[in-house]
């Protein structure tokens, strides 16, 4: 066995699952060094676990001969992913929140490896707004976390909420063990986040953007090995991994920022760039008037990006592929802005609720061959969908 996983085990009805997990894995090559928490131990025994993985079953932070043979420290760093199953909200909160109070949450805080979460709760857990920003907030540091499966739970409630089948946890755990190089030696150009125009030294104009779709498109083209240069607007994320980051606030920046950045083998415009700038920005704060005369500004259209970039007679990507955020007539505008962008691909989305700030997310790509839809999924896995194309399309 030359692969080998940290299995983090919290409470829950589908802890049972874990000992499948572990023999099956076990059947494919890899090892499993097994952490149980005390929930954990309700439902499943250490025994069990080094029965079917014949390696010491860990439960306690504080203890003498556990650390002794291996410290905390070095069980978080001694595989080569960390797989939290089944992931209980309260595991992921602690993580998400960066809390370490027992010998799980703190192996999650030490470890310096790939992390993935296969979360089962109830239904109404798996929906509430706080396990919603927990997930979010996981993803945005790096960390996989799979969709659960829907179907009848041990509750008796219905929906979404059930620890994936044990194939397709398998199949996720070997894939992320096995490197991804099939975009190695391809350079992509990435936009994301909204820009800012400044109106005068405190005010500016922007939108709604949370760059979290142009960073999760970032951070998968990177897990597939291409070499990435990300330029990206004011936003509140993380750089993703193995990432070339480049902060820009306004759109005349961006643009200046993309073109340094070529020669590239694709351009992605995921960017909500501002149409508009004030034509000349105050350098002192504009003040009220204290009266009823409305304040007037003066626009000017920002530089396309996406259209100047398609249009490179000299350093064109091979691939070139813009965004289409609309609220309405999703198919007519993005049929349009291919046409008119000169690009290959538009990837539409309609951003008519909250897909500008949300996690999840549902696009269409349109090109020449047609048209393509995705499930509606995470964002994260939107990413993982684009990309797949990307890659079929460059290799």
């Amino acid at each position: 066995m030359d692969r080998s996983i940290l299995l983090i085990i919290t409470g829950g009805i589908a802890a049972f699952k874990s000992l499948e997990l572990i023999r099956e894995l076990g059947r494919a090559g890899v090892r499993s060094r097994v952490i149980l928490t005390k929930a954990a131990q309700e439902f499943v025994t250490p025994l069990s676990v080094s029965a079917l993985s014949g390696e010491k079953c860990f439960t306690e932070l504080f203890n003498l001969n556990d650390e002794a043979e291996m410290g905390h420290i070095e069980l978080s760093r001694s595989a080569d992913l960390v797989v939290v199953c089944p992931a209980s909200a309260d595991i992921m909160a602690k993580a998400a929140n960066g809390l370490a109070n027992d010998l799980a949450s703190t192996a999650l805080l030490a470890t310096d490896k790939p992390v993935l979460y296969a979360p089962a709760m109830n239904v109404r857990m798996w929906q509430h707004p706080a396990v919603k920003r927990n997930v979010a907030q996981l993803r945005d540091d790096g960390a996989t976390v799979l969709e659960p499966d829907e179907g009848l739970m041990a509750c008796g409630e219905f929906g979404p909420g059930r620890l994936p089948e044990i194939e397709r946890l398998k199949a996720s755990i070997l894939s992320a063990l096995t490197p991804d190089d099939t975009l190695a030696g391809k350079h992509v150009l990435i936009t994301a986040g909204p820009t800012r125009e400044p109106i005068d030294p405190v005010r500016y104009l922007t939108n709604h953007s949370s760059g979290r779709q142009g960073y999760a498109i970032a951070s998968a083209l990177a897990a597939r090995g291409a070499d990435v240069t990300l330029v990206s607007g004011p936003v509140s994320l993380p750089a993703p991994s193995g990432v070339k980051l480049v902060k820009i606030e306004t759109a005349q920046e961006m643009l200046a920022a993309c073109q340094s950045a070529l020669p590239a083998d694709a351009f992605i415009s995921v960017a909500a760039v501002a149409d508009w700038r004030p034509v000349n920005a105050s350098e002192s704060k504009l003040k009220l008037k204290g009266g009823e005369d409305p304040v007037s500004l003066q626009f000017v259209e920002n530089p396309d990006i996406l259209k100047t970039i398609s249009n490179s007679e000299t350093q064109r990507p091979e691939l070139v592929i813009g965004f289409a955020a609309e609220t309405h007539e999703l198919e007519k505008y993005a049929q349009e802005k291919l046409k008119t962008k000169g690009c290959d691909w538009i990837i539409a989305n309609d951003v008519s609720g909250d897909v500008m700030g949300g996690d999840r997310n549902q696009v269409s790509l349109f090109s020449q061959q047609g048209v393509e839809r995705s499930p509606e999924a995470s964002k994260a896995q939107i990413a993982d969908w684009i990309v797949s194309r990307i890659a079929e399309a460059l290799i």
